[in-house]
């Protein structure tokens, strides 16, 4: 427990760190690029074939259910609203964190067991200004897109399904979704999008900068850098829930 807390700890200065150096625009932007390139054009395949499939399963097992009391047409409004404010940035999230934590723990671990971070700081070169800040702005900046285009896709394969696979109605089913799919819904998904990131980013890179000696350090730092960033995914997102329904649906 202590060990834990003391990496809660640990991540709450990183964070402090990092936001005290986007304050002051310490921001590597030849990284920042090619890290919004590394995460935001390379996840795309992965995310919209998630985005993709997920709304096709929840078309199809929608549909089963609605269609026994006679609610077909409003099939494609469950998928609207759940790929808008829960499937599509959890998913998304799960996906990145996969793929692009994994990616930054290793690449930062191995800089600190060859040593290459400490030869930044002979060079007077702030670790947090160099790597972790160029990290965290870009996955805050391309989860969001990452999510509206997952959001995007599902809706349209949910639609697909329904109309050309399960002979849904397709004016319906189209006027029930825009009926029932706000613009709130939206603005939750793309919050809790900024969040996700930021927490892929933060967990990412601390575990890369403080892994252990060696190959094994590394392949540790890797792996629990994505088991920890889905599990704070899937946490907060019961907690944002809660928060932003209630804000939001009160404003």
């Amino acid at each position: 427990m202590a060990e834990w807390l003391e990496g809660l700890g640990r991540i709450i200065l990183l964070a402090k760190e990092s936001i005290v150096s986007l304050c002051f625009f310490k921001v590597a932007w030849r990284d920042l690029l090619y890290q919004v390139y590394f995460i935001g054009v390379k996840s795309q395949s992965v995310v919209l074939i998630t985005g993709a499939f997920t709304g096709m399963v929840l078309g199809a097992q929608t549909y089963f259910q609605f269609h026994k009391v006679k609610m077909d047409t409003a099939t494609l409004a469950v998928v609207s609203v759940s790929m808008c404010s829960e499937l599509g940035p959890v998913l998304t999230g799960l996906m990145v964190a996969g793929r692009v934590g994994a990616a930054i723990a290793a690449e930062l671990g191995t800089m600190k067991v060859t040593e290459q971070i400490d030869a930044l700081r002979t060079l007077a070169t702030h670790p947090v200004d160099y790597l972790v800040v160029p990290r965290l702005l870009a996955l805050i900046m391309t989860m969001p897109l990452l999510t509206a285009e997952a959001i995007a896709i599902g809706i349209g394969a949910g639609y697909f399904v329904g109309v050309y696979l399960l002979d849904i109605d397709a004016t319906n089913l189209w006027h029930n979704m825009l009926k029932h799919t706000s613009n709130i819904d939206v603005t939750i998904g793309l919050i809790k999008a900024v969040i996700f990131g930021g927490i892929v980013a933060l967990i990412g890179c601390y575990k890369g900068m403080s892994c252990g000696e060696g190959a094994e350090g590394v392949g540790r730092a890797t792996t629990e850098a994505v088991v920890y960033s889905s599990i704070t995914i899937l946490i907060s997102n019961f907690f944002l829930t809660l928060a932003l329904g209630k804000l939001l649906h009160n404003i």
